[in-house]
This record gives C-alpha cells, structure tokens and sequence, in this order.
C-alpha cells in the first residue's frame, strides 16, 4: 500500500503530456486563419486594411513616415471554430478520464485490502498495480462514459462563458433579465458538475468493488449514500477540513522554510519570486499525495456503508472491517465472541 502514496505522479505525467499535447494543437489551430493587417499611425490608431506582403517588399512594412503596416489577428473562420470546440471537448474528455482512471485505481487497491477477512494474508501482494491492471482490462468503458458525461456538462459551461463574454462585448449591452438567466444558468451547470463529480467518484468505487457498469454502479453508490445521508454529510466535511488542515501547514511550513532560507541569500534581489513559487508547487504537490489520503477515506466508507447491510456479524455473514474500526462501533464477530 505504500505505493498508493506515489500512485499521483502516474495520473500527473499523464496530465502534463495531455496539456502539453493541448497547447501545441490550439496554437495551430489559433493560428490557423487568414492574418489580417491594417495601417496603424504613430498613436496607435487602426486605419485601412494593408497589403502586408506588399509594404514589407517595398519599404519593411512601412507605408509613409508615420503609417506602418501591422498584422492585427486572424479571420474568424466557422471551420476553425467547430474545430476548436472539438478540440476543447476532447481536452475535457481526456483529462476527466485520466482522472477517473486514477481514482478507479486507488479504490480498487484500498477495497481489496478492506474486503479481505485476514488482513495479514489475503491482501494483495501488489494491490495498487493488481488495480491498475483490473482497471485497464475491464473497467475502461465504464471511466470512458463516466468522463464523458462531465466533460459535457463542462462543454457547456465553458459555452455560456463563451456566451456571455460575446453578448457583454458586443454592441449592445446585456438587460437585466438576460444578466440573471445567464447566471443562474452558470449556477446551476457549475452545481451539476460538481454533483455530477461527486456521484462519479463513488460509482467508480462501485466499479472497483463489484465490477459492474457505470449506470448500475452510480445508481447502486447513489442510493446507498442517500440511506446514510447523515453519515455522508458529517464525513464529508470533516474529511475536507481535516486534509485542508493538513495541506495548509505542510504548504505554511515550506513557505516559512524557504521565506528565511532566501532571505539570507545576499546575491538574491527579489527573493520573494522562488519562495512564491516554492509555495505554490508545495500547494499542488500536497494536493496530489492528499488527494490519495481522500480516495482512501471514500473508499473505506463507502465498503464500511456495504459491509453494515450485507453483514451481521454471523458466521455466515461475518463483517469485513478491521478490528479498530469494529471496536469504535463496538462491532463483533461471532467467531470473536466465542473467543473472547
């Protein structure tokens, strides 16, 4: 299970390869259109359209002594655009499902380890990398679907910001009404998608666990979840605030580290910049290896939820949870009963 902890660095390279391959293709397809140049004056102002090709071959560029020819931006194209949106969605897709696969993985690795009744011998021997394989081989279409619907609802999102950004830029202002209706439509699509997100992540617990498809999976996770609301709420809150904590003072205590060591450093003019920047990459590291601690809580919580109703503590049915944990619900065995 140590390997859990360096699991993230998989699902980041993963990340990183994904925006590099992002950036490069929508600077060609930014790029694209056909330049347009215009002449600007000594003062900045935009005049006529210009031969480019032309002025550069008679005189640089340079129409008269105080008129230049400038390249001002690209002509709209509709090709490019929906090509462009096609572009966006895929980077949505792809980015949700490698997050998807990373969370898949994790629950499978901390469910096997849950759902075995010696905990010394019937663990994995490798239980991250036997999840990642059971991940990749059957439980691919399922993160596919699951990614595909956020990366929907996000497409959409970034449609009225889109929108939005055109009708307040355009030549006639926003009314009050269209103002309101569009905001409540961010509203309620930015509550979607982080419910959409929530039901995600316990559906591919679901998956990892019983193996099962997406729709079964999350319907399954839903109403369970919906039988112990409570639990649900409390744990929730306290898991997010607990690990913000934690992220806070590991990201305080590095930036208070790094503050005093550059400090000191004489040849340094501005040894703000590298602690801001130190403070901000311990931010985002901590997140990743925190996220793990996060996974791990879901997933136990979630296997604790089904192991409650499918259990009694029978020799039939007998609970699957660790002993300290059955020990703070005052659970017992039967068979430990006896023993005792």
């Amino acid at each position: 299970m140590v390997f859990s902890l360096f699991f993230p660095i998989i699902p980041w390279l993963l990340q990183l390869i994904l925006f590099g391959w992002f950036v490069a293709v929508l600077a060609f397809l930014v790029t694209a259109g056909t330049p347009n140049y215009s002449a600007v004056d000594s003062n900045g102002t935009v005049k006529s359209p210009c031969d480019f090709t032309k002025a550069v071959s008679d005189n640089y560029g340079i129409l008269n002594n105080d008129t230049t020819c400038k390249f001002i931006n690209f002509n709209d194209n509709d090709h490019i655009f929906r090509m462009q949106v096609y572009h966006l969605f895929g980077w949505f897709w792809i980015m949700n499902f490698i997050i998807a696969l990373g969370q898949c993985v994790l629950a499978g690795a901390f469910a096997s380890y849950y759902w075995a009744y010696d905990k010394k011998n019937d663990v994995p021997t490798f239980p991250v990398a036997a999840s990642f394989y059971r991940t990749l081989r059957y439980h691919t279409g399922s993160l596919a679907f699951g990614s595909l619907i956020i990366a929907i609802v996000q497409l959409i999102r970034a449609g009225l910001e889109y929108l939005d950004h055109k009708l307040n830029g355009g030549p006639g202002q926003q009314g009050e009404i269209a103002k309101y209706i569009m905001k409540c439509l961010k509203c309620c699509f930015w509550c979607l998608e982080k419910f959409l997100k929530f039901l995600n992540k316990n559906a591919y617990i679901e998956i990892a666990v019983y193996g099962k498809n997406f729709c079964v999976s999350a319907k399954n996770a839903f109403f369970l979840l919906m039988r112990n609301i409570l639990r649900v709420v409390v744990l929730d809150k306290v898991t997010d605030f607990i690990l913000f904590i934690g992220q806070l003072s590991i990201t305080f205590g590095v930036g208070v580290g790094s503050f005093y060591w550059f400090k000191r450093q004489s040849n340094l003019n501005y040894y703000l910049a590298p602690v801001f920047i130190i403070v901000i990459g311990s931010y985002v590291i901590s997140s990743a290896f925190f996220s793990v601690y996060n996974m791990a809580i879901d997933t136990v919580f979630l296997c604790f939820l089904e192991d409650l109703e499918r259990n009694d503590g029978s020799e039939q049915k007998p609970y699957y949870m660790s002993k300290s944990l059955k020990k703070i619900l005052g659970k017992k065995n039967k068979k430990e009963s006896d023993d005792d």
